[in-house]
């Protein structure tokens, strides 16, 4: 454990950071942000859309739902605030190196980095809620209608 930490820190220690590579994560960021914030607009809606029907018709489906969006709600808008955070890294990183404090920048860039991989991971969590949301969705329509699982596929390919 301690090999691996010690081997990390040599690691960053003789990494070579230019001002050029903190910028390289500009564009990502900025792409994934417009991503979340479409996510975000599109729940928003259909939260409101269900609230109005649930205001007409209680019923504990749309009940359940709006529960479902709520959370996921809350995970983009976590995964939004990490973006961000990671964005505000790498410019404060652009500051240090410009200033000449190339270690404290490393540190700073690492940050970034794993703020914008817990945004990342993050997404996948939303991703999978809304799968399987939609899934329970589509079976109340019935069996014939389902997700393509390509896993699932594979696996079945593989025992036949």
């Amino acid at each position: 454990m301690f090999q691996t930490i010690d081997y990390l820190c040599f690691q960053i220690l003789v990494m070579e950071l230019t001002l050029t590579t903190p910028a390289l994560l500009f564009p990502t960021v900025s792409l994934i942000l417009l991503a979340y914030t479409n996510r975000f607009l599109a729940i928003a809606a259909l939260i409101r859309k269900l609230a109005g029907d649930y205001n007409a018709k209680a019923d504990k489906r749309l009940a359940d739902q709006i529960q479902n969006l709520r959370i996921r709600l809350r995970l983009i808008r976590d995964m939004q605030m990490l973006s961000i955070f990671s964005l505000f890294l790498s410019v404060l990183c652009m500051f240090f190196l410009f200033s000449g404090e190339e270690l404290v920048a490393k540190y700073i860039f690492g940050a970034a980095l794993i703020s914008l991989l817990i945004s990342l991971g993050m997404s996948l969590r939303e991703i999978q809620i809304s799968t399987r949301a939609l899934s329970i969705q589509l079976k109340d329509l019935g069996e014939d209608v389902k997700l393509w699982d390509p896993i699932k596929d594979l696996v079945k390919r593989k025992n036949d």
